[in-house]
């Protein structure tokens, strides 16, 4: 019971290492990028417990797991519904300042008789930094 219980205890430090970092990220880090941060304050943990706890977190609604299109899963310490801008160019996700349009998931129910839970939307682009690159 004693083994049990340490060994709970160290998973939950272990999640609370996860779940500061990918707050502390906030730019929408892969798994890999967590494991990295991760590792700064405890060079002994696995990427396998990272990437375990990551799934945790996500499944107990600490962190929302992310499929941007065009990009790998990335994980987002905001969990309520928003939006996104992904740079085509270096790869970079970020946080739209708008609110989210209920509204359009009652329209496209209308349209097409789907009963809507939400939407995800991801506005494509180059971001200020590679748009002067590029110029």
């Amino acid at each position: 019971m004693l083994l049990k219980a340490m060994t709970n205890s160290r998973n939950t430090i272990q999640r609370q290492l996860v779940l500061s970092a990918v707050r502390q990220l906030q730019n929408h880090p892969t798994a890999d990028e967590v494991y990295q941060e991760v590792q700064k304050s405890c060079p002994a943990i696995s990427r396998a417990t990272v990437y375990r706890n990551l799934k945790l977190l996500a499944e107990e609604g600490e962190i929302r797991l992310r499929n941007i299109s065009g990009s790998p899963e990335r994980y987002d310490h905001i969990c309520g519904n928003h939006y996104h801008l992904r740079c085509e160019q270096c790869g970079k996700v970020m946080d739209v300042e708008m609110p989210y349009m209920a509204s359009l998931d009652e329209e496209v129910r209308k349209r097409n008789e789907y009963l809507i839970k939400s939407h995800d939307l991801t506005f494509v682009g180059l971001c200020p930094e590679c748009a002067k690159k590029k110029h």
